[in-house]
Order: structure tokens, then sequence, then C-alpha cells
């Protein structure tokens, strides 16, 4: 086994191209921590996001990106038991940094307890490509929105890693889904996926649509990761005593209040990210309740392309294209 390995870092903010393969020397896990060699990395909105500085975490340069990576556990530090040596894992985001534990590389180091073993049935594509979107979706519609059988859920970006699985998550409850998309070029796909209704905002009326769909009563829940001026037609869209999901900030204006809507129907509009369900004594069971439907078959994570490892810096310019639909897969 070589004593080097590649392993992505970035040494100051900006574009794609800032992302170099640095050779450093092979890591050794410390306590509690196992080093993964690294098979199959998803990519995330959140990691463009931190090499281009507008992220939640400020990078510390040079700084280590991604947080989702499948593969086998080859090394383990102490107070890890051995017999996890051998055995197949992916990470799981929203239990560890990006700065700490970014995982683009050849090998990365995680703590155990940021893993998870998933269905022997995935490939290693499929693992780095289930955590950050079925968890994200299971926070808000399953663990604080309380989705049950007849709800109109209206999902944004729903062509995203995220919105497919939000679609999935919806279907499996028995409620309905109201997939919201752009333009008309991914509408068919949306449907195909299991969306109940899709809205293309270019060409129809996102309020009169949502009333339309739902005989004027409105959505109960909406999970949005765009926020900026689609708020306010989201909110018209809502339920009286509705609920608005806020888990992203892709919108490049600043987002209003919608006051008086959330005055006269008594709105909830909430901000919620991965990290608030990762710390909460749920989590194992929102990871249980994952494993089970992708084991079953209901949930299947949607691979939109795949590209080399060494063309990690076209596959985040491919994200920002905005062109995939579901999740962007780098291989090793």
């Amino acid at each position: 086994m070589s004593n080097t390995v590649k392993i992505v870092r970035f040494h100051k903010t900006g574009p794609a191209e800032v992302l170099q393969f640095d050779e450093l020397p092979l890591p050794e896990p410390g306590a509690g921590e196992i080093r993964l060699r690294v098979k199959a990395l998803g990519l995330n909105r959140a990691e463009v996001m931190f090499r281009n500085g507008q992220y939640l975490e400020t990078p510390v340069h040079p700084a280590k990106n991604g947080y989702e990576a499948a593969g086998t556990i080859e090394a383990v530090g102490s107070g890890v038991d051995a017999t996890w040596i051998g055995k197949t894992v992916s990470t799981v985001p929203g239990t560890f940094k990006l700065n700490d534990h970014g995982v683009y590389g050849e090998v990365a180091i995680v703590p155990l307890s940021g893993t998870a073993q998933y269905p022997s049935s995935l490939s290693y594509e499929q693992g780095a490509s289930i955590w950050m979107q079925y968890l994200t979706a299971y926070g808000a519609l399953i663990w604080l929105g309380q989705v049950t059988k007849g709800d109109f859920v209206i999902i944004t970006a729903a062509s995203s890693s995220v919105g497919i699985a939000a679609i999935e998550m919806v279907k499996v409850e028995g409620a309905i889904s109201i997939a919201v998309t752009r333009t008309a070029a991914k509408k068919d796909e949306l449907l195909k996926l299991g969306a109940d209704h899709v809205i293309v905002t270019d060409e129809e009326d996102l309020v009169a649509r949502v009333n339309e769909i739902t005989s004027g009563k409105g959505a109960r829940v909406v999970f949005d990761p765009i926020g900026g001026k689609i708020l306010e037609s989201l909110a018209a869209a809502t339920a009286p005593k509705g609920i608005i999901f806020e888990y992203g900030a892709l919108a490049p204006e600043p987002t209003p209040y919608p006051l008086f809507t959330a005055l006269a129907k008594y709105l909830t509009i909430r901000g919620y990210t991965l990290f608030e369900l990762a710390p909460d004594p749920v989590f194992p069971k929102a990871k249980q309740y994952i494993f089970d439907h992708l084991a079953s078959g209901a949930f299947k994570p949607v691979i939109d392309k795949t590209f080399p490892f060494a063309e990690i810096v076209q596959a985040h310019r491919y994200m920002e294209s905005n062109a995939q639909i579901g999740k962007i897969v780098v291989t090793l």
C-alpha cells in the first residue's frame, strides 16, 4: 500500500478550479475514528457553497470538502472494535464538520459514529447517495412536519436529490406531492419518479395551480431550499396553520418575510437543516426508517451522472449548471 494518498483540498475560496489534488501522507485514524478507503463520493450543494465561502461553516485553508463517501473500512483508531475492518459503510452528513473530516479523497478519516452501514444490495455509488437526501427529507417531513395520509406537500427544487427523496417519502406516507420546477425540461421525469403533480413556474402560476390541485385548501407542508422571492408565492399557496420548511438558501436575492399572509393564515415559517436532526435522540430511528425503505426498494437513489475522481472539478461545474435530476457521483 502506498504511504501517500491524493486528497482534494482548496487553498482559497472560488470557482470549481480551486479544488486541487494534494499528495499527502496516508493519515492514521485517531480515537473513535476509522479510515475509509473511498470507492464513491456523492456531491452536495453544500460543498459548492462551502468552496465558494457561502456556507454555514467557514473554510479553514487548506480546506478539505465533502460529506458523503462510501467505501470499506481499512483501519481503526483506539476505542474502535477491530471487527469493523473490511466492512462497507457510508459517511453520514450532519455528524461531522467539513473542515475536520471532509471526505473528498482516496481515503477519508471520519468518526465511526459518523458512518452507517447500508443495504448490501446497493452499489458504492448508491451508498454514497443516500444519507444527505433522505435524512434531510426525513427531518422536515416525518420528524417535524408529521406528514400523513392525504396531506398536500409542496416540494420546490424537486429535481435535486433531496427533492426526489422527498417525493418518495411523501408517497410512502400516503400523502400527495406537488413538485415545483422552473422549466418543462424536467416535468416528465419528475412524474416518472412518482410526483403526483408537477408545477412548471416558468409557464404556470404557482398559487393558482396549487389552489386547483388542493380544491382551494392549500398545502399543509412546504419543503423549500430556495428562499428569496418564491417564499411569498409559497406562503400564498400554504393552507391555514400550515408549515413552511426553509432548508437552504439557493436564491441570490434576500428573503422577504410574508408578514400579512403569515398573520392571516397563522403560518409557521421555519428554518431547518440536517444539523438539527443529527444530535437528536430520534436520529437512530431516522437512519433505521431509511435503511428499511432502501432495503424494501421503496426508496431508490437516483444517480444522474458519474464522474471519475480525476474529474471532480468537472463534477462540481456540472452541479452548478443545475442540469441534473438526482445525485452526481464521483467514482474512485
